[in-house]
């Protein structure tokens, strides 16, 4: 008799097969519609039992008689972190933090226990500027809180190091870490191997391409750019786009003659973004192109009783203007005059206005009055103007004075143009802005405002938001409307600020037309206030070496 062939099933096997198939007939059609096969009946017991106790040693068979697969290879041992391990107190606050979960924001809670998730950001700050290295065993609980919070997945992945990049790669639920990760936690060469910098550039990933290109452009500006040209010609649209992107850190005017390259692009989107670089840099040559296209559009008109400004937008984008980035089409809802003027001008040079009209400064040129309603589009186009080119001088003059009582001061058209503007300016500078801003018109506008200030908030800054809840408060205002408010000054103030917040603790007497129990709440939200404020005090001490 023949061998079976290999592969082919023996007639134990088949037996086998055979055998289990009638057990399981069996198991699914019962023992009272079909009698059991012959091997399983036992004198004397009853027949699903019997028949239970087949399958049980049929299984047992079954599985002894497979091949043990081949074993999988072991991983490498997850890479040191040669930062020293974080103080014995410091890790189980962190335990304690992640423990915590997720719960509504900021000041809409109610009772006095701080939110320790939203105090988690700052403690992973302050633990990557002490460079501590985690506990191993918090690694997955951290992973597990940055899957669920994009925001906080830099700083948990800085502070995580190494190994949770060695974790990502074991976990499916964890491999955004490694799409986070410049180059997908790929080790990059020394920046001075020119040969192995060459090879990766060549024949990398596009991550990997893309984490080289950023981290020469940090060191070694000229040559990132002198890489990228090399291979320019064959990159596709969408990558030279990210590419062109990393030439934003340490641009200088030594990019110029690649970005005017690049103005000639098959893709606009590309061309859009080597015109923005362009005109970030005010001696180049699109930024004068652009002074002369927006300075034939305003000007002053003497012949008034008071000087004013007088705009005469584009009547056409020609060929030129979309080769040097003003997109043609306007978007649903504007006017296409008005559309090419506010791109002309944002990428003036805005040390030509001082030129063009008649040797005034910035605070003289905002304080002119603009003819035929353009001058919310004029100063909306200074303002993006001032943010791209980081101008400080313009920055003031579109904010205006705090204590203004527009609430916005003469340039800015929104709450988010004041935001950027104040974001030119110095930290002190800023604070002092947003403090008096406060001292003015209260808290009703300034969350926005907030959020571009240095945490923790200064001295003046933190007493003005704690006089303005006061105040709030006193007035028998809705409390819910300050919630937000709250929540930032609980994640802002400093926390020397909490002894001056004791005063405020008491429930108020509520005025007649105080909301129903704004009292109790105003009590709740400020010993929440303190408690947290005392709780960071206490973080930073168990950070701190």
């Amino acid at each position: 008799m023949d061998p079976p062939a290999p592969g082919a099933p023996t007639a134990n096997a088949q037996a086998g097969a055979t055998a289990w198939e009638d057990l399981v007939t069996t198991a699914l059609l019962g023992t009272d519609r079909r009698t059991p096969p012959p091997s399983v009946g036992t004198p004397g017991r009853e027949a699903p039992v019997a028949l239970l106790d087949a399958a049980a040693a049929e299984t047992v068979r079954r599985r002894a008689g497979l091949r043990p697969a081949r074993p999988a290879s072991r991983p490498e041992p997850a890479p040191e972190d040669p930062r020293p391990p974080l103080p014995a107190a410091a890790a189980r606050r962190l335990a304690l933090l992640l423990a915590d979960r997720p719960g509504a924001s900021g000041g809409g809670r109610r009772g006095t226990a701080p939110d320790l998730m939203e105090l988690l950001p700052q403690w992973l700050a302050l633990a990557n500027t002490r460079n501590y290295a985690p506990p191993p065993e918090a690694l997955p609980a951290l992973l597990d809180a940055a899957r669920g919070r994009t925001d906080l997945r830099p700083a948990a992945l800085a502070f995580a190091g190494p190994r949770a990049l060695w974790l990502a790669r074991l976990n499916p639920d964890w491999r955004f870490a490694l799409r986070a990760t410049p180059g997908g936690g790929t080790r990059l060469p020394h920046l001075e191997d020119t040969e192995k910098v060459q090879q990766l550039w060549q024949e990398g990933l596009f991550a990997e391409r893309v984490s080289l290109l950023a981290a020469l452009r940090a060191q070694a500006p000229t040559t990132a750019r002198d890489l990228l040209a090399s291979t320019w010609a064959t990159e596709r649209a969408e990558d030279r786009l990210m590419f062109l992107d990393s030439l934003r850190t340490n641009l200088t005017a030594e990019d110029e003659p690649f970005l005017e390259q690049a103005l000639a692009d098959r893709s606009r989107n590309v061309r859009a973004t080597a015109a923005e670089l362009l005109s970030a840099l005010p001696g180049s040559a699109l930024a004068a192109r652009m002074a002369v296209r927006a300075g034939a559009c305003v000007a002053v008109d003497h012949t008034r009783d008071t000087p004013t400004i007088t705009v005469e937008a584009p009547h056409e984008c020609d060929a030129s203007m979309e080769r040097d980035g003003v997109v043609a089409k306007a978007p649903a809802g504007r006017g296409e005059r008005s559309w090419w003027l506010g791109q002309l001008v944002e990428a003036a040079p805005l040390a030509t206005w001082r030129t063009r009209l008649g040797g005034r400064t910035p605070q003289e040129i905002v304080a002119l009055p603009v003819a035929d309603d353009w001058q919310a589009e004029l100063h909306a186009a200074w303002c993006r103007a001032a943010v791209r080119q980081r101008d400080a001088d313009w920055s003031r003059a579109l904010l205006g004075t705090p204590s203004d009582p527009e609430a916005g001061g003469p340039g800015a058209v929104s709450l988010a143009e004041r935001a950027k503007l104040l974001d030119t300016l110095g930290a002190q500078e800023r604070a002092d802005w947003v403090a008096g801003f406060i001292a003015t018109h209260g808290l009703s506008e300034a969350f926005q405002l907030l959020g571009v200030c240095a945490v923790p908030w200064s001295a003046p800054l933190g007493r003005a938001v704690v006089d303005a809840l006061n105040i709030a408060r006193d007035a028998g205002s809705y409390p819910w409307s300050f919630s937000g408010v709250m929540g930032l000054a609980e994640r802002c103030l400093d926390p020397s600020e909490a002894q001056r917040l004791d005063g405020l603790l008491a429930i108020p007497e509520e005025p007649e037309n105080a909301s129903p129990g704004a009292g109790g709440y105003w009590a709740e939200a400020f010993q929440r206030l303190v408690t947290t404020l005392r709780l960071r005090a206490t973080m930073t001490e168990e950070l701190t070496p």
